[in-house]
């Protein structure tokens, strides 16, 4: 064979082996990518009436599942069986509209591996079962039905943890749809008609939204000043009816208007009590925007949360209120330019609870086979400490004081200690945004929650978190701990 020749034959073998290469990566190894990318319709059309796993609550309420079609037995129908409190947690899986929540998120092992790709016949060679798994969530189904009514329709959401775990105890947004209600051949009007709603049932309010925390900030701040020294609760601060902004003209009031104590001096304690926005305006400038934020981001704050969808970063720039002392004290205060989702402010909360650890919030507890066996566990990840658990005991004491005789009283459990700390925050429309986060029992605390109120016309203008947040929180905690094990 002559040199050209052979230069051709090489070539030639070499193209024919990168095809075969090419075609092995795409059939087999990438099979599983290609099948999830949005832009791929065929899974969509190969998956409908497909069986799908279960979704199960850790009391056993079943809240997603697929039975066979009345119309074809050998296809299968989704359905929801709770509807409405697990919408946005659970989420949907639709021909028509796609899928969200835990049905997008753990689309690969809810599916069923029976649709002859070569990526499952190589499953089937290897021995490994082709029937689709099922997960089991940390949720308490009595809880999150509880916290859905609790909201009562109006634009708010609840998100409890276990403070020990990291495990998601309730995740509810308000208002809500049906996600059987997508699933039909009008599911493209209901769609549409869904997202024209401007009360937006479509906003998963819980872990998707971000909204000024108010008062509840202040739990920050006060961590934030003893861990570095610069105050302890008995410390004197002045008691005026305004705090004159730095290089402004502007000023904050406390709520109401008048002073906190006697108009002369009060303690951070008494402070913390009555939310008193004059003090933690000047003590927010005294700790210092990079003190507050190494607490704020140890907490979670600036910081991706890992978290079965993507949930938006809660706020606190550092950078720029460094620059602003003005801007420092309003944000210290939980307004300006700090946000937060509820899932944040309970992380919060959790993390006060359990001695300073904050520990990052988890949905799925397991996931199971077709035949009952865990294939998967998932176990209690910590973030960091963040904060000294001398600190977080210290806290823990003032919150509790906030129940018993501050603005949290409306979430007192008799018999229980209860930790907790109000917030109202000015929502975009100018109306409140109630805020209410807490633990218990405090001395031994299981759970620990966050719930928020979005400003609307039917809570009013003087709406409070201490009047309308904390009330639904202690009936949820009280719920809990009657039920908890």
């Amino acid at each position: 064979m002559n040199g050209p020749v052979r230069r051709l034959s090489i070539g030639l073998f070499a193209g024919f082996f990168a095809l075969l290469l090419a075609v092995t990566w795409i059939q087999v190894i990438h099979a599983d990518v290609l099948k999830a990318d949005p832009r791929n319709s065929r899974p969509a059309l190969s998956e409908r009436g497909k069986e799908r796993g279960l979704i199960v609550t850790i009391d056993g309420t079943v809240v997603a599942q697929s039975v066979p079609d009345p119309e074809d037995p050998r296809s299968f129908v989704r359905q929801y069986p709770e509807g409405e409190p697990f919408a946005h947690v659970v989420g949907y899986n639709s021909f028509l509209v796609g899928s969200s929540g835990l049905e997008n998120a753990y689309a690969d092992e809810l599916r069923s591996r029976r649709d002859l790709t070569i990526s499952d016949l190589v499953s089937v060679i290897l021995g490994r079962d082709l029937r689709p798994e099922s997960l089991e969530l940390t949720i308490n189904a009595a809880l999150q039905e509880a916290a859905y009514e609790g909201l009562g329709g109006l634009k708010g959401a609840v998100f409890a943890i276990d403070p020990r775990t990291g495990a998601v105890l309730a995740s509810v947004s308000s208002p809500s749809y049906d996600p059987e209600s997508l699933l039909g051949g009008d599911a493209a009007t209901v769609w549409e008609s869904l997202l024209a709603d401007p009360e937006g049932p479509l906003l998963d309010r819980a872990t998707r939204e971000i909204y000024p925390p108010g008062s509840t900030f202040k739990t920050v701040v006060t961590a934030a000043a003893l861990d570095t020294g610069t105050a302890v609760p008995e410390t004197e601060f002045p008691d005026p009816q305004e705090f004159q902004l730095p290089g402004s003209s502007a000023t904050i009031s406390n709520a109401g208007g008048g002073v906190c104590n006697d108009g002369q001096s009060i303690t951070l304690l008494q402070a913390f009590i009555v939310s008193c926005n004059t003090t933690f305006a000047d003590l927010s400038i005294q700790v210092g925007a990079e003190d507050v934020g190494i607490t704020a981001e140890a907490l979670g704050f600036n910081t991706d949360i890992t978290f079965p969808w993507t949930v938006p970063e809660a706020i606190y720039p550092v950078d720029l209120l460094a620059e602003d002392p003005a801007a420092l004290a309003q944000s210290g205060i939980g307004e300006r330019d700090v946000r937060a989702a509820p899932l944040h402010m309970a992380m919060v909360a959790a993390a006060i609870a359990n001695d300073g650890t904050t520990l990052t919030p988890y949905l799925v507890n397991r996931i199971f086979d077709a035949d009952g066996n865990t294939v998967e566990t998932f176990e209690p990840s910590p973030m960091g400490q963040a904060m000294d658990p001398a600190t977080a005991a210290v806290v823990t004491e003032m919150m509790e004081r906030v129940v018993t005789e501050g603005t949290g009283q409306a979430a007192a459990v008799s018999d229980v200690r209860v930790a907790g700390k109000t917030g109202t925050s000015m929502g975009l429309d100018g109306l409140p945004n109630p805020w209410f986060i807490g633990f218990a029992p405090a001395e031994d605390p299981t759970i620990a929650i966050a719930v928020f109120f979005e400003g609307s016309p039917e809570l009013g203008e003087s709406a409070s978190g201490g009047g309308v947040a904390a009330p639904l929180a202690g009936d949820l905690i009280q719920l809990w701990l009657e039920g908890s094990p």
